[in-house]
């Protein structure tokens, strides 16, 4: 028995353990896979295929982090650094995906795919170096400043066809949001509403999955159903904490 009380593991049952952790390392970097498949859907035209490959990605990141804790990759795979995948990852599927769809999709004017492209990935780009770009209070993680869903608001034009110049206005001014030190919940750690937050996580996901199926034909019910959580999200996020 170590110092903590902990029996010493056998070198098989260790082996194992670092197996799992490796395993969990392997499905995070699948995202990279994920992304690559969503960028040569989108140059070919294969717009509903593309968003699926990125919710395939989506679904991913949604689910790396808690099995990473679960099997406890800081301890056995201690070598590589899950949280700086993560971060390359996402800001492929995040940022530099989107952005594709912003050329080939015709969601912005033509005039301004340029300028809202750069101005996304420099924003982004300084999004996700910021050392305190995820906070944790508590064990409850926040990110400060809009977390960079630009796959999500790009896939909600896509599929709304609202006219380009509205979709230059709102993606500017999430742009401008990345700049504003608010501090919106990381669904996975919230603790004031856990349970409510994680369901209505999860039915936005079924929701959204069974609205992808259908598109280009999706309900605008589906669509619409959605904002609910959206709506949650955002209150919660700027909900005065204790």
């Amino acid at each position: 028995m170590n110092a903590i009380g902990e029996f010493p593991l056998t070198k098989s049952a260790l082996l194992f353990k670092q197996a799992k952790a490796y395993s969990v390392h392997f499905f995070t970097a699948s995202g990279a896979v994920w992304g690559f498949f969503a960028i040569q859907a989108i140059i070919a035209g294969q717009f509903k295929q593309a968003i699926l490959w990125m919710v395939l990605a989506m679904l991913v990141d949604g689910f790396d982090g808690m099995l990473a804790r679960l099997v406890d990759v800081k301890k056995y795979a201690s070598n590589v650094d899950g949280a700086l995948m993560d971060n390359i990852i996402d800001y492929l599927n995040y940022v530099i995906v989107p952005g594709f769809f912003l050329v080939y999709a015709d969601i912005v004017p033509a005039v301004t795919v340029t300028p809202i492209i750069a101005l996304i990935l420099l924003t982004s780009a300084y999004q996700f170096s910021q050392s305190d770009a995820k906070t944790d209070e508590s064990n409850q993680y926040f990110f400060k400043g809009f977390p960079c869903y630009w796959n999500v608001v790009v896939i909600y034009m896509i599929i709304l066809g609202w006219n380009g110049w509205i979709n230059f206005a709102i993606l500017f001014f999430f742009n401008v949001l990345i700049f504003v030190p608010v501090k919106w919940i990381y669904p996975s750690r919230e603790t004031r509403y856990r349970k409510i937050t994680l369901g209505l996580s999860y039915l936005y996901g079924v929701v959204g999955i069974y609205g992808l199926f259908l598109f280009p034909a999706t309900p605008l019910w589906v669509v619409y159903s959605s904002f609910i959580y959206v709506a949650y999200y955002v209150w919660l996020s700027f909900m005065p904490r204790k």
